[in-house]
């Protein structure tokens, strides 16, 4: 097929033509795109100012611009341009006074850093997204004048670079003062054997001795043994903000370097990382939803669970402690793991749990072991923080958009984007999930989000083995957001509760919400999470979780939907009743 194309275009256009529509769009490293954008980018002119040696220099980046690099690599890149003037000499096209003169000239580079905007991960994911629609519709996106318009709120992103950025500053200083690579050189020889081999000078030595004595110059150099320690040790974020009524990506961070940002991860949309407990209102929302309310109770014991591989698996409470009987509320809002994997055991079956996060929009594989209770299968941020924009949203899923509109140089419309949205849950069930999230943020796991932010709120925190991810996903009546924050190697993890995501992440969410709540130019209307129709609340036993009689001696309130309604309690009837001791068991309701 490729061949074929390339016949065509030969037989449509000249060499002349093939090659300038190649140059217009051809990467030449730190974010420029076409020839013209590569000039302005290293030498601060036109493409038509350019004199011969700046000229081949760009032409002999073309080969690999990361390797070539003027500015990492000028000895590298002063070679390669040496390399297209000697075949422009010996083709004729230069006399041998002109190739030396060339040859002789610095390169004179005049790059200022790049100009990487408010938000270059998501311009990044806006390019991608039309290289694609151009294949669809047969534009190009480099030279057919299209305007694109996306759902991006530059006011809000202000509020996630300024949150991210004061966040990590703090987080990151923290953390080097207490990882110890002596304790940890396994990883940093492993991490310098792969800088190594993915190094350009490696790759680029002719031979197996070459290539010896460049591994052994590299691993001997100091300076560069620090730059793998520095890159290994750099905590990672995403964070991604969310209209959960429209789809719209307000805001998006991709990684902690965006200010210098080339190339690299998206941290929204392109890493898989389990969740933690994070994942637990999916099986939380299938018990509601079965119609256990959140004041029925579970044990808080420990549980052994035989592995398909015939190994025993005791979770663990992240304190080490248990206790009695709690009831669904109390064990979301303190993320007790022992309650969770329970639940998803007795009253919301694994592949109920599985059926209604894919329902909610996540898409990566879940495995179906009582293990995913507590986060264990990997998802993609986005995916998660757009499925909690469900519960915001009053059990509607509106799938993620960040491109509204692509029109033509003329105004066109080639294609547009519109809310696609699906109920996935009753208004009852998200509703009683958002009262128990609630939990979470007053006095529960995520409750530093209150150090920043006052407004009605929800969400829920998430932590993985050993500290490698710290999550914190919540939501507002009008936004959801939600925040990863970790390591691109995930051997590297914070050390000790500090990298909790009520501690790593939380605190992202809570500035950023309020920088934007506070902002009266975006205009946040200031509203609470309204109780559907369908939804009761009742005054119910302490002790049995039954509707309370006067008799009953000790009384709380509490939300149910009303399809669910507990009975009368039947052992607090008469005044002598509310004396009587109670025997412990479950609620059979």
């Amino acid at each position: 097929r490729e061949a074929i194309t390339a016949v065509q275009i030969e037989r449509t256009y000249t060499k002349k033509e093939i090659l300038s529509m190649y140059l217009n769009v051809a990467y030449f490293g730190r974010g420029a795109y076409g020839l013209e954008s590569a000039a302005q980018l290293y030498f601060d002119k036109s493409a038509s100012e350019l004199t011969l040696p700046e000229t081949a220099l760009l032409i002999g980046m073309l080969r690999s611009p990361s390797r070539y690099d003027p500015i990492s690599h000028p000895q590298r890149a002063i070679a390669i341009r040496e390399v297209v003037l000697r075949n422009m000499l010996n083709d004729g096209e230069l006399t041998e006074a002109e190739f030396a003169k060339a040859r002789s000239a610095p390169l004179n580079v005049k790059y200022h850093g790049p100009s990487t905007g408010l938000a270059p991960h998501f311009v990044e994911m806006v390019r991608q997204a039309l290289e694609k629609e151009a294949e669809k519709y047969g534009f190009d996106i480099y030279r057919d004048g299209l305007t694109v318009y996306t759902t991006l709120d530059t006011r809000m992103q202000e509020y996630a670079n300024q949150a991210v950025d004061q966040h990590l500053q703090q987080y990151q200083k923290m953390f080097d003062s207490r990882w110890n690579w002596k304790k940890n050189q396994s990883i940093l020889w492993s991490a310098i054997d792969k800088a190594i081999k993915d190094n350009p000078e490696y790759d680029d030595a002719p031979t197996p001795q070459a290539k010896k004595e460049v591994y052994n110059r590299l691993k001997s150099n100091s300076f560069f043994v620090d730059s793998v320690r520095k890159a290994e040790q750099t905590i990672q974020v995403g964070f991604v903000c969310i209209d959960p009524k429209t789809g719209y990506i307000k805001a998006l961070v991709g990684a902690s370097n965006y200010k210098q940002f080339k190339y690299g991860l998206n941290h929204v949309t392109q890493i898989k990382r389990q969740p933690g407990s994070a994942f637990k209102p999916f099986v939380y929302t299938v018990a509601i939803d079965n119609g256990y309310p959140p004041s029925y109770k579970l044990l808080n014991q420990p549980v052994t669970i035989i592995m398909p591989d015939g190994t025993r698996w005791t979770p663990q409470n992240f304190e080490g402690e248990f206790g009695g009987e709690v009831t669904l509320r109390d064990a979301l809002k303190y993320s007790l793991n022992v309650v969770a994997i329970r639940a998803i055991q007795e009253i919301a079956p694994v592949n109920e749990v599985i059926d209604y996060a894919h329902r909610m929009g996540i898409t990566t594989y879940i495995p179906p072991y009582p293990s995913i209770a507590i986060g264990t299968a990997e998802v993609i941020p986005l995916e998660l923080t757009s499925a909690y924009g469900v519960f915001a949203n009053e059990g509607v899923l509106t799938k993620p958009i960040f491109i509204l509109k692509i029109e033509d140089k003329n105004g066109n419309v080639i294609e547009s984007s519109t809310p696609q949205p699906t109920e996935v849950l009753s208004k009852q069930t998200a509703y009683i999930m958002t009262d128990m999230m609630r939990g979470v943020v007053n006095g529960g796991t995520g409750s530093r989000v209150r150090n920043y932010f006052y407004l009605d709120c929800a969400g829920k925190t998430g932590t993985t083995q050993d500290y490698a991810d710290a999550w914190y996903v919540g939501y507002t009546p009008q936004l959801v957001a939600g925040i990863w924050v970790g390591f691109d190697d995930n051997r590297v993890h914070f050390t000790d509760a500090d990298g909790q995501g009520g501690r790593a992440a939380a605190p992202i969410w809570g500035m950023f919400m309020k920088g934007v709540y506070d902002d009266r130019s975006i205009g946040m209307p200031v509203t609470s999470f309204v109780q559907p129709e369908g939804v009761v609340t009742a005054t119910i036993c302490a002790q049995t979780g039954k509707l309370a009689t006067e008799f009953c001696p000790d009384k709380v309130t509490e939300i149910f939907n009303a399809k669910y309604l507990p009975p009368v309690c039947d052992v607090h009837t008469s005044p002598s009743s509310s004396k009587i001791p109670q025997p412990s068991g479950k609620i059979g309701y």
